[in-house]
């Protein structure tokens, strides 16, 4: 019986171990369980007349090729508002709080057209990107079902720091590790990259047998995605844009991402509060028309918040098909002229003091009016690719858009 029981018990030990295995390497290559399938908002909650049927590459993959771009989620927030209500979707569907009724979806038309206006009438060589056609979303998060980002951990709500706004912040600026990787021009992650600012929101995909590669147009970042099958780098190395691994389920292109550095954000430009080395992103692509690219996020970090959470929005044909030269660090002044106008700071301080003047250092958005401020103040002057002098921006909310 005794050695009935130490072989039933060396069995069960065994299976432990193949189940906190199997776990362990389910974790380490980012299939995590918490992503949910694609939620496709493009179709504003009804279902297409036809189903979409994705043309193939010549090897018989679905073909994502093209230069898409973001610029037609202009309008939507990226989280609805707190206790809203439900939302009714268009006529016939079940309410669900993720699309507008008739009535505002009209107004973000209007507000839409007004934009393409604005544009076409500004003056200049620049003006900002705008969109050509309005979606019904309410918010880019889908999941959890309210629209609401999960609320931050405690441990996360430690680790903030004024450099999670860079030079949209007030400081200090001792060294570049008090800027963000986009005020230094090195990236701004992968969510950064593909929510919608001001200008640059060019993707442009191009596919291999074995690969897909994707090009950011902003900072140019470029990520090799291998659908080949090939195993995850080990973890003990870092990348700023992680290491990704994808394969094909159908027609649709479902990408996990492990080995990230805690030294990006996932707010717009990849600002704002700091994930943890730990994150896992979940990616998914579907063309779900012609012209249309369902593109889905799942941030899954429970380092940083309480609970999984998903966005998803439609990448629509960049005007163009071309994505423009951004040159960031060959015209980047933001560091160099953000840490002078520290020191300048430092010996004015100095100077008061020696004149029996004793002040509280002057805020770094001090010259912005729209912040609150008065005077030329100590601005950050020519903002990264040249942004205008004064500082770089209207002291926006955390993870807000170049201006």
């Amino acid at each position: 019986m005794t050695r009935a029981m130490n072989r039933l018990a060396g069995l069960l030990g065994i299976l432990t171990a193949l189940i906190i295995s199997s776990v362990s390497t389910s974790i380490v290559s980012g299939q995590s369980a918490a992503a949910p399938p694609l939620v496709i908002t493009a179709y504003n909650g009804t279902a297409p007349v036809k189903p979409y049927v994705s043309p193939k590459t010549p090897w018989g993959d679905p073909d994502l090729q093209g230069v898409w771009s973001s610029d037609d989620t202009q309008g939507i927030p990226m989280q609805r508002p707190q206790n809203s209500p439900a939302i009714d979707g268009p006529p016939g569907q079940v309410a669900t709080g993720l699309y507008q009724t008739d009535e505002q979806w009209a107004a973000r038309q209007k507000q839409m057209q007004q934009g393409i206006q604005n544009a076409l009438n500004a003056i200049g060589t620049f003006r900002g990107d705008y969109a050509r056609r309005s979606f019904r979303q309410t918010s880019l998060i889908v999941d959890p079902p309210d629209g609401r980002q999960p609320a931050i951990t405690p441990a996360a709500e430690k680790r903030r720091a004024p450099r999670d706004r860079g030079t949209f912040g007030d400081g200090p600026f001792n060294t570049p590790e008090d800027f963000t990787l986009y005020d230094r021009c090195i990236t701004r992650g992968i969510v950064g990259s593909v929510l919608r600012v001001v200008y640059g929101n060019g993707n442009r995909i191009v596919q291999a047998p074995g690969m897909v590669a994707i090009s950011y147009e902003m900072i140019h970042d470029t990520r090799v995605l291998y659908t080949d099958g090939r195993p995850h780098l080990n973890q003990a190395i870092r990348q700023y844009l992680g290491d990704s691994r994808a394969r094909w389920v159908g027609d649709e292109l479902v990408v996990e991402t492990t080995n990230l550095t805690d030294k990006t954000s996932i707010g717009l430009n990849g600002n704002g509060l700091r994930h943890s080395d730990q994150m896992r992103i979940t990616e998914r692509f579907k063309r779900v028309a012609e012209d249309v690219i369902q593109y889905q996020i799942t941030i899954d970090d429970p380092v940083t918040y309480g609970k999984p959470w998903t966005i998803s929005l439609p990448l629509t044909p960049l005007e163009g098909n071309v994505l423009l030269p951004y040159e960031c660090h060959e015209g980047n002044l933001a560091l160099m002229q953000s840490l002078s106008a520290e020191r300048a700071e430092d010996r004015a301080l100095e100077e008061d003091l020696k004149k029996g003047i004793k002040r509280a250092r002057r805020p770094v958005q001090d010259g912005n009016p729209q912040a609150g401020g008065g005077g030329r103040g100590r601005g950050a002057g020519a903002g990264a690719a040249g942004a205008p002098a004064g500082g770089r921006g209207n002291a926006p909310a955390e993870g807000d858009q170049e201006r």
